[in-house]
């Protein structure tokens, strides 16, 4: 089955779904905020969660059951608190709907459904884990409740992949450069807004944290002046990705006072690489495919410089944990 018939079967099989539950860890969690984010801000009457897997298995919400669709993600299916997160959620009576990269894995075995997505360099962006996690989003306000800006969501989907390629081009020498400059930096922030939240998050504890150990902490733009700003500097590198959208406001803002009273600042800024072709009522929700697919660049051109292989561990998959 594929996405859209996959959500028509649920649609046919319950009488009513009230909650859709997002659940994974790490890069397979923050992989989901996009379509989290869309459902929060786009759906009239779902309600939507978002957890941690072993905080799920331990501390599910009370609104978990029948009514309930339960997404769980795990690249390579076998993250043991995504699989033990989608058996609990089926024996509460919850639809089970597992992404991951393997077809034979645990984790698919486990869910009801299963979402087989593409990885590596040749995978389109709409096939992606985020872009199909993104669509499946796009397609439960379809589904459910007739979403009035369904068909500039698919147009956007047909653009993305070339946007993303671009938009890759266009980054290459800057993504060289930032890695000449930042390759012995200790301490790196990244920060955004709306949808593209969980692009920081992901880029701060999975790429530099987990990857490159390089200490971060992911910061979302509003929040920037409540707290964080104090400890802007001309020596404290910050990567600040400006999103398309309703939230460009609250990274204009950051932008203005980090360009002051700061001096390391790396700045994607969705408009200047081409996101502006997809429409004004579905843009901001793809910022994230743009830029997590860009900073990847940066990452494995960071990786490089500093000769630590983004493949590099101290501890993951390595001890028991």
């Amino acid at each position: 089955m594929n996405i859209s018939e996959i959500l028509k079967d649920i649609k046919e099989s319950v009488s009513k779904i009230d909650n859709i539950i997002f659940v994974g860890c790490g890069g397979s969690l923050a992989a989901q905020y996009p379509a989290k984010y869309l459902l929060e801000n786009q759906s009239e009457n779902l309600k939507v969660g978002y957890f941690s897997s072993n905080e799920f298995v331990h501390a599910s919400p009370n609104y978990l059951g029948k009514s309930s669709i339960v997404i769980t993600v795990s690249h390579a299916g076998e993250t043991p608190e995504t699989v033990k997160a989608t058996k609990l959620a089926n024996e509460k009576g919850a639809k089970t709907i597992s992404f991951t990269w393997k077809k034979d894995s645990s984790l698919a075995k486990e869910g009801q459904y299963v979402v087989i997505y593409d990885w590596g360099k040749d995978a389109k962006v709409e096939n992606s884990k985020m872009g199909k996690l993104l669509f499946l989003a796009f397609e439960i306000l379809n589904v459910f409740e007739n979403y009035k800006n369904y068909q500039q969501a698919v147009d956007g989907f047909d653009k993305i992949n070339l946007i993303v390629q671009k938009a890759k081009k266009y980054s290459l020498k800057r993504a060289e450069k930032f890695a000449e400059n930042y390759k012995d930096s200790d301490i790196i922030y990244v920060m955004s807004s709306g949808a593209s939240t969980g692009a920081a998050y992901s880029y701060s504890i999975c790429i530099l944290l987990e990857m490159q150990w390089i200490n971060s902490a992911a910061i979302h733009s509003g929040e920037y002046f409540h707290g964080p700003f104090e400890i802007t500097d001309k020596e404290t590198p910050f990567i600040l990705m400006i999103n398309e959208g309703r939230t460009r406001p609250l990274d204009e803002r950051a932008f203005s006072f980090l360009s002051k009273y700061g001096e390391k600042l790396i700045v994607l800024d969705a408009k200047e690489l081409g996101l502006n072709t997809i429409d004004d009522t579905v843009i901001e929700f793809f910022n994230p495919l743009l830029f997590t697919n860009v900073l990847r660049l940066y990452a494995e051109k960071l990786a490089e410089k500093r000769k630590h292989p983004l493949s590099q561990r101290r501890y993951m998959w390595k001890l028991e944990y």
